[in-house]
């Protein structure tokens, strides 16, 4: 399965038409978890999407008859999320589905795989007039798209759609790649070669800069119009949220940009497997020293996109445990010694080892496989 996702280009009609859809689909999702808390409160078991659907088709003949102004797919597949994020809930016992509020929430609405028609630079959508793409030819046409979704960013509407295809296998070498992931570089692989943390590239600070700037502007602005309690929101105050929104969209891609072509060089080296820490992302962040640098490093979402990569073109993924003191081992003689995090560089009073210390958890976790079957021995040593 492959996703393409690209650009949407919109007319003032258009882009209100899409809101509404964005809106119905809140509005459905919104309902479903009504009823299934009332639904629960009077001790009943817990309704499927389809006993859910028939209660709002109940309801349109009644006092939902607007209802019948939009597609029914996208309330169809509201109802559906809205129910698997219930019983994601009561089986994993954490992450209880929230009302999504207007504000907050990322307007976005499903569309029927067989009614999205797709073709040269454009598509047309039910209860829509034809919506031309920013890229021509891009999505193959003619085909039943698997779960097409519109989203809004603040500033763009994107169609995301996946198509199966069938990836061709690498041939791969023998090798096994240890990564070792950290803040000063993004990524340390065991052959020497060094990934570099994209927020301390030049461009990344340039716009980061801007973004802090407009921000300051806009805090300044709300408190030169404060009516009493209340924060007036004028024209300008709108046009400096939409330029921020778009310096937000601005670091997000360059990250983006580089986690792709950086997890793609990876795979390109046709590894036969890859290791990589287990790290407890959520744990790290509640060091309030580190906690800002952790959060816009986005090491989760690199790992899971390297992940993804390898995995699609065959390559076995390890996770190295999260206790394995790969920084802390000697890459050459396996001695054992604490190091602080502001020592950079690893030396070893064994055997005099002087090695970078991203570079030394990097070798050691290449060496895990073999380390592995011998883990519970040496914990219980």
């Amino acid at each position: 399965m492959r996703t393409y996702k690209t650009k949407l280009k919109l007319n003032n009609k258009q882009r209100t038409q899409l809101h509404k859809n964005a809106g119905v689909a809140r509005f459905a999702y919104n309902l479903t978890l009504e009823i299934e808390q009332n639904n629960y409160k009077e001790g009943n078991k817990f309704l499927p999407d389809c006993d859910v659907r028939k209660v709002i088709t109940q309801r349109k003949k009644e006092d939902l008859t607007w209802l019948y102004d939009y597609d029914c797919d996208i309330v169809k597949q509201a109802v559906k999320d809205a129910c698997q994020a219930y019983k994601r809930f009561f089986k994993l016992k954490k992450g209880f589905p929230k009302f999504k509020s207007r504000k907050n929430t990322k307007p976005s609405f499903y569309v029927d795989g067989w009614k999205l028609k797709i073709q040269d630079d454009y598509i047309k959508i039910p209860n829509c007039t034809k919506i031309k793409l920013y890229e021509r030819d891009y999505i193959p046409e003619g085909l039943n798209y698997q779960n097409p979704r519109i989203t809004f960013d603040g500033i763009d509407w994107w169609i995301s759609v996946g198509v199966k295809e069938e990836q061709d296998k690498l041939e791969l070498t023998g090798e096994t790649i240890g990564i070792d992931l950290g803040l000063k570089e993004l990524a340390t692989c065991s052959d020497g070669v060094v990934y570099h943390n994209p927020t301390k590239q030049v461009n990344y600070k340039k716009v980061e800069k801007s973004l802090k700037q407009k921000q300051r502007q806009t805090s300044r602005k709300y408190e030169l119009n404060k009516q009493g309690n209340k924060f007036v929101k004028t024209k300008n105050i709108v046009k400096l949220e939409k330029k921020i929104q778009k310096k937000r969209i601005q670091l997000k891609d360059i990250k983006k940009d580089y986690f792709h072509k950086a997890s793609a060089a990876i795979v390109r080296t046709k590894p036969m497997a890859i290791v990589l820490e287990d790290l407890n992302v959520a744990g790290m962040r509640k060091n309030k020293h580190l906690s800002h640098a952790i959060q816009s490093a986005s090491i989760a979402e690199f790992k899971q996109m390297l992940i993804s990569k390898a995995e699609t073109a065959g390559i076995r993924v390890i996770l190295a445990d999260r206790f394995y003191p790969s920084s802390q081992i000697c890459s050459r003689c396996g001695h054992r010694r604490q190091i602080k995090l502001s020592e950079r560089t690893y030396k070893c009073p064994e055997c005099e080892l002087e090695i970078d210390r991203d570079l030394n958890a990097s070798i050691n976790l290449k060496h895990y496989p073999e380390f592995q079957g011998k883990l519970s021995l040496w914990r219980a040593t």
